[in-house]
């Protein structure tokens, strides 16, 4: 495949370069490939045109823009496409975000360029690029030596996706670095290495530690640093004042697995390209939040980077990877972020959520048309943004409004901290019981990775600690009344600490004032249900939760409550089983038997006329049925209880109630409608005991005749 360039309709110049199938494909290529940049030149072909003449090109992933004049500001905006080398399909149009800041000092020998910030576009084997205005016309007045450069960040080991732990550094063998090539035609040939002068040993300053962990940092050896490359030694600002935050800009299309190549290829484009002596930032954070060493000279040390123009002599740079022009960093990588900012600024005592004086380096204005002039100083915010410094978009909109979230993960304290349950607990109120031992669970939005431990509080004073990624700790609180709370603490030592939960140990179990007791009631009765009322009265020293009928069916009061209406089956003793609860969990069981009996009126003693009657809605079929005044029907038994049964209609008449030889009641039977099988009547006492009722029909004028179903009795 060739490369070229066409004249695009609207009057922009855009340029082409297609990569040969046989450049570096094969499985050998794959297996294990240095690092290397192709430097395209776009020749002048007029006034308004650019040319490139084709030549063949290999593989890259990795590209940019490049120009002589680091000072020149490029006329225009940058615009690429590229070709999938796996699928042959073209991208879309893609701006190239405006030149990089330039160098404050000269760092290498070699003469600084200036360039866009570098695209990452996964494995491609083709190039268009365009330099347009707004308006879609052709930018005149380009720099010279204007090039296309593209880095294949190759392939350093046979797993990329495995990464060192934090700052493990191997024995390395360095890759041979290749030299450049800007010649029209032919595949690029690598410059024949050589190597490096050794460096004059820099003057290291000894590592002050942090206040806070460090956190994990894949080394340079890790990522597949070409040491090569970058032969000069690092130099050392007396200290970490703040740290500035940018985006590497591109796209976000990356997967982790090739974050390591992604770094290799910024390494490559900075040095290469830029003509720096290292890798700008001190630290690049991929969106899965894997920190990489950048510029080398030790993660510990506070290396003069080259990311932020007039600032760096007193700060830090940590670039996320991606584009967040419209689209906000991953959690992981902000928490990365905010893990480093905290660790460096740690080292020297410095608030992350705190402001500092930085004098400036160059007389510039910033993104936001704020003046700074050289060895003046300004206050800025210790975490602060690339455009906050230099006139730059980085680190894009979205992680601009995301710094405060960041200042605050790295400065503390613990967000979001609330408890979300006290287990071995019951709730009244606003006020928890307890038989002594109880789970606190809790949440917070703050990521494990920038808490130090969480802290249960008893009555104020700590009882108990757990680990950060703990949501849970138990403890025994003595009898009492308490207040039980959850503090976590932060890395930097600051802590949130929740709302007090009143919390009582209660160990005594509820009572039963009054026993469970059954008394028949009124209601329709059947041989398998006869109508009670089951009545009791629980109580606590503390606070009672709830009575629960446990059997010979199931029901659950409140703790007010002390009656129910249920049904009983006649004939079958049966135990009426009741447990009384406490909020603390502790119990009583009170289990009473009673046993419904029904007496059929054949059972009773009779005096006067009385005529049986059959119907299948009688109890056992048939009833006694009289209207003559006087006659009487008795029943004698043993019991607590006592309910009379019979039919009633519209033309029953009125019976007296006689107990142990009183009478106690006049009953109507008279009914609208027809009804079989009704206790009308009923009495209960205290205990059980022998006692008898006598039926007397009265002979009721109009309708004298009375209809007895029998007597029901509880024993």
């Amino acid at each position: 495949m060739s490369l070229g360039a066409v004249i695009l309709g609207g009057g922009g110049v855009a340029t082409y370069a297609a990569a040969s199938p046989s450049s570096g494909h094969g499985p050998e290529a794959r297996a294990k490939r240095p690092v290397r940049v192709y430097d395209l030149a776009l020749e002048n072909a007029g006034s308004d045109k650019r040319r490139l003449p084709r030549t063949e090109t290999k593989q890259f992933s990795l590209l940019g823009v490049s120009w002589q004049d680091a000072d020149r500001q490029l006329d225009g905006t940058v615009q690429v496409r590229t070709r999938d080398a796996g699928t042959g399909e073209w991208t879309g149009w893609r701006d190239l975000e405006a030149g990089v800041d330039p160098l404050e000092v000269p760092e290498a020998d070699s003469e600084e360029r200036g360039a866009t910030e570098p695209l990452w576009t996964g494995p491609s084997d083709g190039v268009e690029v365009q330099v347009v205005h707004a308006d879609g016309t052709t930018a005149a007045g380009l720099p010279k030596g204007l090039q296309v450069n593209l880095v294949d960040p190759g392939v350093v080991t046979t797993a990329e996706t495995k990464l060192d732990p934090a700052a493990f550094v191997t024995a390395e063998t360095p890759t041979p670095t290749p030299g450049t090539s800007t010649e029209p035609t032919g595949s690029p040939a690598p410059a024949t290495p050589t190597a490096p002068a050794t460096p004059t040993a820099p003057a290291t300053p000894t590592a002050p530690p942090s206040s806070v962990p460090q956190p994990p940092v894949v080394a340079r050896a890790g990522w597949g640093a070409d040491e090569a490359m970058s032969p000069e030694a690092p130099e050392y600002n007396p200290d970490v004042k703040a740290v500035f935050v940018h985006h590497s800009a591109g796209t976000n299309d990356y997967s982790c697995a090739e974050s390591p190549a992604l770094v290799r290829g910024i390494y490559a484009y900075h040095v290469q390209t830029n003509g720096w002596k290292d890798l700008g930032y001190n630290f690049l954070v991929d969106k899965c939040g894997t920190v990489f060493e950048g510029r080398k000279g030790g993660i510990d040390q506070p290396v003069l980077g080259a990311h932020t123009y007039g600032w760096n002599r007193e700060s830090a740079g940590i670039a996320v990877l991606g584009d967040h022009t419209s689209t906000g960093a991953s959690q992981a990588a902000l928490t990365s972020v905010a893990r480093v900012a905290a660790w460096k600024l740690g080292q020297y005592g410095a608030d992350p959520a705190g402001t500092v004086q930085l004098t400036a380096g160059a007389t510039q204005d910033n993104y936001f048309g704020t003046s700074y002039t050289a060895g003046t100083a300004y206050e800025f915010d210790r975490v602060s943004a690339h455009r906050d410094g230099f006139n730059s978009e980085c680190p894009g909109n979205s992680l601009y409004a995301q710094l405060p979230s960041i200042r605050t993960l790295a400065a503390g304290p613990v967000q979001g901290l609330k408890v979300t349950s006290l287990d071995g607990t019951g709730l009244s109120g606003t006020t928890y019981y307890t038989k002594g031992k109880v789970t606190a669970r809790w949440s917070a939005t703050t990521p494990t990775s920038l808490i130090k431990e969480f802290r249960v509080l008893v009555d104020g004073k700590t009882a108990a600690t757990a680990a950060p990624t703990a949501t849970s700790q138990s403890v025994t609180l003595a009898a009492g009344a308490h207040t039980v709370a959850v503090r976590a603490v932060h890395q930097s030592g600051r802590s949130a600490t929740t709302a007090a939960l009143k919390v009582v140990t209660d160990t005594t179990a509820p009572t039963f004032s009054t026993a469970p007791k059954l008394s028949l009631r009124t209601g329709t009765v059947n041989t398998t249900a006869v109508p009670v009322t089951l009545a009791w009265k629980s109580a606590d020293d503390a606070a009672l939760r709830r009575t629960q009928l446990l059997s010979p069916t199931t029901a659950t009061f409140g703790p007010t409550t002390t009656s129910s209406q249920r049904t009983a089956k006649s004939g079958t003793a049966s135990t009426w089983s009741m447990r009384a609860s406490d909020w603390a969990g502790n119990t009583r069981t009170s289990s009473p038997s009673f046993t419904p009996v029904i007496l059929q009126e054949s059972k009773a003693t009779k005096s006067g006329s009385w005529s049986t009657r059959s119907s299948g809605e009688y109890l056992g079929g048939k009833s006694y049925s009289s209207a003559s005044k006087g006659a009487s029907l008795s029943w004698t038994f043993t019991g607590r209880s006592a309910s009379w049964v019979v039919s009633r209609a519209s033309g029953s008449g009125q019976a007296y109630v006689y107990v142990d030889g009183k009478k106690t009641a006049t009953v109507d039977l008279k009914s609208s409608t027809t009804k079989y099988r009704q206790a009308i009547w009923t009495k209960s006492w205290s205990s059980s005991a022998k006692h008898t009722v006598k039926i007397v029909v009265v002979g009721t004028s109009g309708r004298p005749t009375i209809t007895t179903d029998g007597l029901v009795h509880l024993k």
